[in-house]
């Protein structure tokens, strides 16, 4: 294996979340029912009482079913069971994104989660502006980041300064996944800062 091939591995393994849990739950349950069917079958053979009901009287009842049943109650029980299968296949197939994103780097896998990155874009637009940390705030979402600076009351903001050291420091970090950056000066001052 390449060491190329390797980063991308394992950045993935840190970027997307894994299907462990969801794996695990649904093989539980069906584990479950099969070990209680194969109890009833077992306890039907050595002519025991059955614990819920016996192989035949689930036969019967599955055969009874659409008589003793309403129409719209076998639709929606239906509807019911294609959309678990639905839900189970997209959680199969999607692949789960953590709030974490890879950083170009020759050497090396490197990993930042999105509240470390948005810190530092904070620490970057505030020393920008001339602010005391308290007053830029920063939200990394999907394909977004968004600057929020409070100017100290009285002092303007050059807001094309704090845009381009924004778009500086995320240029700086070359992510796998381009983002849009925002700033956004607020109308209210912060007093005192």
């Amino acid at each position: 294996m390449t060491q190329e091939r390797s980063v991308r591995r394992l950045v993935r393994r840190e970027t997307h979340s894994s299907r462990a849990a969801a794996s695990a739950l649904t093989a539980a349950v069906i584990a479950v029912v099969f070990l209680w069917l194969a109890l009833e079958s077992l306890l039907a053979l050595l002519g025991q009482n059955p614990v819920l009901a016996s192989p035949g009287q689930l036969g019967q009842w599955l055969a009874g079913l659409p008589a003793n049943t309403i129409p719209a109650g076998l639709a929606a029980a239906g509807a019911g069971l294609a959309i678990l299968g639905l839900v189970l296949l997209g959680a199969a197939l999607a692949g789960g994104r953590r709030h974490r994103r890879a950083l170009h780097s020759d050497r090396s896998a490197v990993v930042a989660d999105d509240e470390v990155i948005a810190a530092a874009v904070s620490r970057r637009a505030g020393l920008a502006a001339g602010l005391s940390p308290g007053q830029v705030t920063t939200t990394v979402s999907g394909r977004s980041v968004r600057v929020r600076v409070r100017p100290t009351s009285g002092l303007p903001v050059d807001r094309e300064a704090v845009q381009a050291a924004v778009d500086g420091e995320l240029r700086a970090y070359q992510l796998d996944r381009p983002v849009s950056p925002t700033v956004q000066i607020m109308r209210e001052g912060a007093l005192g800062q």
